[in-house]
């Protein structure tokens, strides 16, 4: 599975930007061609990111590119960028599983002899897209993500956008349900104020503690700060070590069930501490060797 700790999204249009998105750190570069774009510069948009992606090196960050929804430009932003192999594709405002199926369609003929297929990342943006959040992760093997955005979601609603994210609280667990259903990963919308950095952090936080594997970003100095949150902790992988050499003693005994501090340790359990080893291993951290 991809490391998408953060997605960092970077406008379209801005040479000097697309330019250094390597240097940032981040897990993923969102090149955005949608919103960060106005109308009459989506051409001229479309050939920068086209040429970013076959000049630059964002060196380990996952190239991704946001193309616009198919009924405006994102016809011609994917027959344009799908053959200067990006890693994915974000597809905004997703409302049905035909419009994946749709879109996997379209990369599929421009994808060039021996291209390593494009993924896909479904954002859902709408209440439809929210009722429809299982249906789109399944429906087609390119989805990788389901990716959440709220502030055309609660303006959908009529509700207001707030810090604490009381309105968008039913969705946010839709979407990791639906993706951990159909076992894709989950990615949490962006907090906007980016001036606000305790804001952040608490609202990364409860995005991991509702499932989310990684979070959107709109700022580079957001990118620490959301890593530390879902980095393991040190207490983490000591916990998770603990964990695996319980489970292969009672394994070695004949048993698959183990007890470790007076607690059962089971296959939902074993599960976790493997998660947080796979991240440790990922990221260079001490206890990936036990897996």
């Amino acid at each position: 599975m991809d490391l998408r700790r953060t997605m960092l999204f970077m406008p379209g249009n801005n040479p000097g930007m697309l330019q250094n998105g390597g240097v940032f750190g981040a897990d993923a570069i969102i090149l955005d061609l949608e919103d960060a774009v106005a109308p009459q510069e989506k051409d001229a948009a479309r050939l920068l990111v086209a040429q970013a992606l076959q000049t630059v090196d964002y060196g380990d960050s996952e190239k991704v590119v946001r193309i616009n929804t198919l009924d405006t430009f994102g016809r011609q932003d994917i027959k344009a960028i799908v053959p200067c192999r990006p890693d994915a594709l974000l597809v905004p405002k997703v409302e049905s599983p035909e419009d994946i199926k749709e879109a996997a369609r379209l990369v599929a003929a421009y994808e060039q002899p021996g291209q390593t297929p494009v993924k896909l990342i479904a954002l859902l943006e709408t209440p439809c897209g929210i009722a429809e959040a299982y249906r789109i992760a399944r429906a087609d093997k390119r989805v990788v993500a389901l990716a959440f955005g709220a502030e055309d979601y609660t303006t959908s609603l009529g509700a207001k956008r707030t810090k604490e994210g009381t309105e968008i609280f039913s969705a946010r667990t839709m979407v990791v349900n639906s993706a951990a259903a159909a076992g894709v990963q989950s990615i949490d919308t962006p907090f906007t104020d980016v001036n606000d950095q305790d804001g952040l952090i608490a609202d990364t936080e409860l995005a991991k503690r509702l499932g989310f594997k990684g979070k959107l970003a709109i700022n580079p100095r957001q990118i620490d700060d959301i890593h530390k949150v879902f980095n393991p902790t040190e207490q983490d992988i000591v916990w998770a070590e603990r964990v695996i050499k319980a489970i292969r003693k009672a394994e070695a005994e004949g048993s698959g069930v183990a007890s470790l501090d007076g607690k059962m340790v089971d296959a939902p359990i074993v599960a976790r501490a493997e998660r947080i080893l796979y991240l440790a291993q990922l990221l260079g951290l001490a206890g990936g060797g036990l897996l």
